[in-house]
């Protein structure tokens, strides 16, 4: 069975074909990105029309490229399945509308699928994770915790209450001028530099609540800033790693918090796996910190390959395989959701920003 996988949420271009083996082990049988910094970088930011324009310019070239590479023809494919949301309207109606219209033209299955439920099944795909498992789905427009019980059944513990992670990355490599993509740039920048000269506050420090909060460690980043201007090389490199030292911490924190409920809710012979992923579980020192803290407390740490961490189409396509196996499609009346969250039970929190609300 080949699954072909669009992935048009945000500002990268992809497409994917991913199958599973004889034996059943997942495999990637090829992937495609194309992302859009070049038409982004001077706005310091992703313009959703920009972003619009240019998947419809390139998701042709690219799902060609993606079947070229898979040594197959489109007619080869057994289904389709495109991110529906959450994201930027514009470009998901460019790959939910593309996958619709092969699938029209070749009587193929269509699958709308939610493109955080991609990043939540990625370590299924990379590391064949059995269900359930605990995940940390850290990027530039969500930080979550949710404990992934089985396809569709996903259970959100916690969630920012303003910023997400990656937002505050990039919030903090604009105010420092690193340029864009943000969270590279901050990682780049703080290589070297002393997390110890700046006192940055832990956020929601001593708060009982699974939840997240950067928008306070954000404040104190730049009100460092105004207080050591004009800001030199060896400051800026500081700065960065007091924040990414900082941000790792409270990642940890409510990490080690969501483990201690896992094994408190759930019977003692279940295992014990922390997945991290997004964009942001790309970033070393959050999964070095990760890594040590599952060490300690015997949880096994899993987190995709760092090129599997940001947006791409091979988790949507093994999403849409996962819920193909089972015999689910999406009828061609689905319609794109900018927002779309995983747990659809769980209550909105208030203050959740703008980003943030989108789950």
């Amino acid at each position: 069975m080949l699954v072909l996988g669009l992935e048009t949420s945000c500002d990268e271009t992809a497409a994917a074909v991913v199958t599973r083996d004889a034996d059943g082990t997942p495999r990637i049988v090829s992937s495609v990105v194309l992302g859009q910094m070049r038409e982004h970088e001077k706005f310091g930011g992703v313009v959703p029309e920009i972003a619009a324009r240019a998947h419809l310019k390139n998701l042709d070239p690219v799902v060609e490229l993606a079947l070229e590479k898979a040594g197959i023809a489109l007619g080869d494919i057994d289904a389709i399945a495109a991110t529906a949301g959450p994201g930027l309207i514009g470009g998901l109606l460019v790959g939910v509308m593309e996958a619709k219209g092969i699938c029209a033209a070749l009587g193929k299955p269509f699958l709308a699928i939610n493109h955080l439920e991609g990043h939540a099944l990625t370590a299924r795909l990379t590391n064949n994770v059995a269900f359930p498992y605990l995940l940390l789905l850290v990027s530039g427009g969500h930080t979550q915790i949710l404990c992934v019980r089985g396809l569709g059944n996903y259970e959100r513990w916690a969630t920012t209450i303003d910023d997400a992670l990656g937002e505050a990355f990039d919030k903090t490599a604009k105010l420092l001028s690193l340029g864009f993509p943000g969270g590279p740039a901050v990682e780049k920048a703080a290589t070297g530099g002393n997390a110890e000269r700046f006192n940055l506050p832990l956020p929601m420090r001593g708060q009982k609540t699974l939840n997240f909060s950067f928008s306070g460690l954000k404040t104190a980043v730049r009100q460092e800033a105004a207080r050591n201007q004009p800001l030199d090389p060896e400051t800026i490199s500081d700065l960065c790693a007091a924040f990414q030292s900082v941000g790792t911490s409270s990642v940890c924190d409510r990490a080690a918090r969501s483990m201690a409920l896992f094994e408190a809710s759930e019977a003692s012979d279940t295992q014990k796996i922390f997945v991290a992923a997004g964009g942001v579980a790309a970033n070393k020192a959050i999964r070095s910190g990760l890594t040590g803290l599952c060490a300690e407390r015997g949880w096994q740490f899993v987190a995709p390959p760092l090129e599997l961490c940001g947006d791409n189409a091979a988790m949507i396509a093994w999403a849409g395989l996962e819920r193909f196996e089972l015999g689910q499609t999406s009828s061609l009346d689905f319609q794109a959701r900018p927002r779309w969250p995983l747990d659809s039970q769980v209550e909105a929190v208030i203050g959740g920003g703008r980003k943030g609300a989108k789950a």
